[in-house]
């Protein structure tokens, strides 16, 4: 994130405060794309990342006062609101599948219209094993690749140290490499 767009969300942060709703609007504009692509792929469903998102922006509105920015960048606190709500519709979603209150999911092998736009089964074969990632190396890779964010503020939303925020990057990154070497073996 450049400079002079953190400088211009940090005054947008400060009118959502004072009550100024078309600030929210404009902080929406600048973040809403990342914060739903984040939570689309650590999700799964994109109905699900847009309600999130949407509760990003409410807690925003309610709470812009709270923000401080000394401790951080606003657009690690967006991303840190949104990777707590995200674990929180994961967990919820698993817990309604154990009683029986939502049909499971099944996911589908093949690859989505999207996919085979954008080009080939090796996009299908990565998204597919970013989603077979463990949960916190998942959400540390999306940070970092979808949402733009340096290791130090992928830390941060994540209530990580940096150097735990590094150690699931490279964990994350490994296991992706070893997912599309045993993919191009199999292709050979």
């Amino acid at each position: 994130m450049s400079d002079q767009k953190q400088q211009v969300a940090a005054a947008l942060v400060e009118a959502i405060a004072s009550g100024q709703r078309r600030a929210l609007g404009q902080l929406i504009g600048l973040y809403s794309r990342g914060l739903t692509a984040v939570a689309a792929r650590y999700l799964g469903r994109e109905d699900d990342a847009e309600e999130v998102v949407q509760d990003v922006f409410v807690r925003v509105w309610r709470h812009a006062g709270r923000y401080d920015p000394a401790r951080a960048k606003v657009s690690t606190w967006l991303y840190r609101i949104a990777v707590n709500l995200c674990i929180d519709r994961r967990r919820k979603r698993a817990l309604l599948r154990v009683i029986g209150l939502e049909e499971t999911e099944i996911p589908d092998p093949q690859p989505t219209p999207a996919d085979r736009i954008d080009g080939a089964s090796e996009l299908a074969a990565v998204r597919g094993a970013i989603d077979t990632l463990p949960n916190r190396q998942r959400m540390a890779l999306l940070l970092r690749a979808v949402g733009g964010l340096e290791t130090a503020e992928v830390a941060t939303a994540m209530g990580l140290s940096t150097g735990a925020a590094e150690q699931l990057l490279v964990r994350a990154r490994r296991k992706l490499r070893e997912a599309a070497d045993s993919t191009r073996d199999g292709v050979r």
